[in-house]
């Protein structure tokens, strides 16, 4: 069983997992999307190599934030709302299943935070994981930005 749970830890850290032919899940905060890129805009998640730790344990909490995303989109294709390119030429959007925004949806569950470098969209969802100690506000962890600068 651990055998098997390490196979699919690992191909969730390397693979993009396909829905249809038009959409791929890169990782927590980036999707593409009939073969463009697309970044959400104001949020920041876990990179798929970051771990915290939960009640003694290191786990994988990027990889936790690329589950929630799969799993919340399900067999739907997002509506995207484009608000141009960051630096690496990346489309920047908000999207949404349903009418709900996954960014949102994302950081309200604790498993984003708020991109307040870019945004202040997020702060409020951020404070409710925050306040109900949702998701990565459970655990130990260190900022995604701060995580790559060390990287």
């Amino acid at each position: 069983m651990k055998k098997l749970l390490g196979i699919l830890v690992l191909c969730l850290l390397w693979c993009n997992i396909s829905f249809a032919d038009n959409l791929k899940v890169v990782d927590g905060d980036t999707i593409v999307l009939n073969g463009e890129k697309i970044r959400f805009s104001g949020i920041d998640t876990p990179e798929l190599k970051q771990t915290c730790i939960d009640k003694d344990q290191e786990v994988f909490c990027g990889v936790f934030a690329k589950m929630l995303l799969i799993e919340k989109i399900g067999n739907e294709t997002p509506v995207c709302i484009n608000e141009g390119k960051d630096i690496y030429k990346r489309t920047l959007a908000e999207c949404f299943i349903n009418g709900e925004s996954l960014s949102s949806f994302l950081v309200r569950s604790g498993y984003a935070f708020a991109y307040r470098k870019y945004s202040k969209k997020f702060i409020e969802d951020e404070e409710f994981a925050r306040a109900n100690e949702l998701g990565l506000w459970s655990m130990k962890f260190q900022f995604p930005w701060d995580f790559r600068k060390k990287s």
